[in-house]
């Protein structure tokens, strides 16, 4: 090999070597951590995306991490109503959940999204293990209102979670497994054997509380939370859980579920709660481990970590953003 040859390879080298002690950090605090990753967004439908995230929740795991994947899938319970002739109806940002779409929703969530990610994660070994929160009655959970003009209405089998038993789960944990979880609980109501559809973020919130995760990751359409959308495309880095509480009646709707998750999750014991951009192919590597993340971060009011030495109440980093999806 020529002297300028062997000066190309460690020229090439260097960034990956820089990146890999940017990351020890991270990977020392991490480890053996539990890590909860709402899956969800773009980062669903696009193959592309699927790919990476499987890849990066098993890089987590070959990293020493515990991660714990919770599950939606809108798009796709539309799309199988649609083809069965049965109409998609919404109240308040939430699906009316009929008995006859609580079959589909059952039927989507769990032989199908959790089917294919189940297999995306295991092309690299076999690691992960699908369940809904009905196995192992993992999330129980009572019928759920919604208040529209003051008044509450019944949106079917939709449900709010009560409790979480996480001994399935962390019997998988381990056993160095990945748990794949859908978003459905069993009913805690009174004579009532049936299940309840289980908003996604709030469920994966719900999980992250109960295991005593390090982080909840919430993947998203949009790069993170806006400080002043549509005035400014400007990202909040980081925030409090007080400052997020404030912000919470000014969010759009879309949000409001993502951002009450982190929420919920930072004030029930998980140390940091991240909104990320499930558009950017490995976010979730990007945003733990390295220095300056990608999305947005909330912690606890009495133990802030800040990311960066910014003097703002909320810091912010620009972006160049559509806005949100």
């Amino acid at each position: 090999m020529s002297t300028r040859d062997a000066s190309t390879r460690r020229h090439t080298a260097l960034p990956k070597a820089q990146t890999l002690i940017e990351a020890l950090p991270w990977l020392t605090r991490h480890h053996g951590r539990t890590v909860v990753i709402k899956f969800g967004g773009n980062a669903m439908v696009d193959e592309e995306l699927k790919a990476a995230f499987a890849q990066d929740v098993v890089f987590l795991r070959h990293a020493g991490l515990r991660p714990v994947v919770v599950h939606g899938g809108g798009p796709q319970i539309s799309k199988q109503l649609d083809a069965l002739g049965l109409e998609s109806q919404f109240r308040a940002g939430l699906r009316v959940t009929t008995p006859e779409t609580m079959d589909v929703v059952r039927m989507v969530l769990a032989g199908q999204v959790q089917r294919e990610l189940v297999n995306l994660l295991n092309q690299h070994g076999p690691l992960a293990v699908g369940m809904t929160g009905e196995d192992a009655r993992i999330m129980a959970a009572t019928r759920h209102f919604a208040e529209i003009d003051g008044e509450a209405v019944d949106l079917g089998r939709v449900g709010s979670i009560t409790s979480v038993d996480t001994g399935a789960i962390e019997a998988l944990l381990d056993d160095g497994r990945i748990p794949v979880i859908s978003s459905i609980a069993h009913s805690a109501d009174a004579g009532d054997g049936g299940v309840y559809n289980v908003n996604a973020d709030t469920a994966a919130a719900a999980l992250a509380a109960a295991l005593g995760a390090e982080t909840l990751m919430v993947l998203t359409d949009v790069e993170g939370l806006y400080a002043d959308w549509p005035r400014s495309d400007d990202v909040i880095s980081e925030l409090t859980a007080s400052q997020l509480e404030k912000l919470l009646p000014e969010l759009a709707s879309g949000m409001v579920p993502k951002m009450e998750g982190c929420l919920h999750a930072v004030r029930g014991g998980v140390h940091t709660a991240r909104v990320l951009d499930g558009r950017v192919p490995h976010s979730i590597l990007l945003e733990i481990f390295t220095d300056e993340g990608i999305g947005t971060m909330v912690v606890p009011d009495a133990v802030p970590e800040p990311r960066t030495q910014a003097p703002d109440d909320l810091r912010t980093q620009p972006r160049n953003a559509e806005g949100p999806a």
